[in-house]
């Protein structure tokens, strides 16, 4: 028996009778359970202090689990302890405005007969495996919850990484057909959240590959199997994701190269017309400087022979201009 006092904190309470059967139960009657009715899933906001009050207090879990369970701030790891397993995973924000790299954190304790988690914001995966335990079906086991809540956490980071890749193929076609200095910052944003997003699921893969390889008794061979496949689509994930920072790195460099070759097709224009109208200035000011003695001052076709002058000149300049290829 669990002495539960108080619903705040307590955000699911299941029970699983180990033939597949689930059914949600209140705060009162998850304080009746005993381990030969099934395995029950505790679900806490640790935020509360109730929750806190409850782990520390009245759980009878280990003081190394009900610190992992209660801190802030993790980083995904699993790690043996006595005949469970403690789980710190991460998952892809998918909340309402909210940046998918802000990965969202649970963390567990799982035996035999009792499953512990708690989470500060909402996590779909977990709504998602609400939902279909409320129909009444559910995992048979400790390693079937484990195996189908990873299984949720990496299919929903599915649809964030095939939407990093759509996003760096539209930049790259941006990119090669307008040159636009204004993509400098979307591509920037996508290499931030590719990295922010791999920070978290390269440990996870590590996690998740120690917990097939621990001797967990309450893991069978299948449910080990389960694991190794969502293991291996999870690495999956990542390569996609280095995939898309290369090419978002690449594309931004592409970008910044034909944003020089513009800078520097403008600045030879303008050199080009400079070189040009350097003579024609230095000419016309000399000409138009107020003492006396300046040719053709008294001769009324001065103006004439001299703008004829000046007309040949740059025809010369541009003739030298194209025979050494400046044009």
């Amino acid at each position: 028996m669990i002495p539960l006092h108080g619903p705040d904190g307590l955000v699911y309470a299941f029970l699983m009778d180990r033939k597949g059967g689930t059914r949600e139960l209140s705060w009162e009657e998850a304080g009746q359970w005993d381990a030969s009715q099934g395995l029950l899933w505790l679900h806490f906001d640790y935020s509360h202090a109730n929750s806190r009050r409850w782990l520390a207090d009245q759980s009878g879990l280990p003081a190394l689990a009900v610190d992992s369970l209660l801190t802030e701030e993790t980083r995904p790891r699993a790690a043996l302890l006595g005949p469970g397993l403690l789980l710190a995973l991460r998952g892809v924000n998918l909340n309402p405005e909210a940046d998918p790299e802000d990965m969202v954190s649970i963390r567990l304790y799982v035996s035999e007969d009792l499953v512990v988690s708690t989470r500060k914001r909402q996590l779909l995966s977990i709504s998602d495996m609400v939902a279909e335990m409320r129909t009444g079906v559910g995992p048979t086991d400790s390693g079937d919850f484990l195996v189908g809540l990873v299984d949720r956490l990496v299919m929903r980071m599915s649809d964030t990484v095939d939407e990093f890749e759509d996003r760096v193929g539209d930049l790259e076609d941006q990119v090669l057909y307008s040159g636009n200095g204004e993509l400098r910052q979307p591509l920037a944003q996508l290499r931030r959240q590719t990295i922010g997003l791999r920070r978290y699921l390269a440990p996870q893969r590590e996690a998740l590959a120690r917990i097939v390889t621990e001797p967990l008794g309450w893991m069978d061979e299948h449910a080990r199997m389960r694991m190794r496949e969502v293991s291996d689509r999870l690495v999956r994930h990542i390569e996609d994701l280095d995939a898309v920072r290369e090419r978002a790195a690449v594309t931004q460099e592409e970008l910044m190269s034909r944003m020089s070759d513009q800078l520097n097709s403008r600045l030879y224009v303008l050199s080009l017309v400079a070189a040009i109208f350097l003579p024609l200035g230095f000419l016309t000011g000399l000409l138009g400087i107020n003492v006396g003695g300046v040719p053709g001052a008294e001769n009324p076709s001065a103006f004439m022979e001299f703008s004829l002058f000046l007309v040949v000149l740059v025809a010369v300049q541009l003739w030298i201009f194209r025979r050494k290829r400046w044009l």
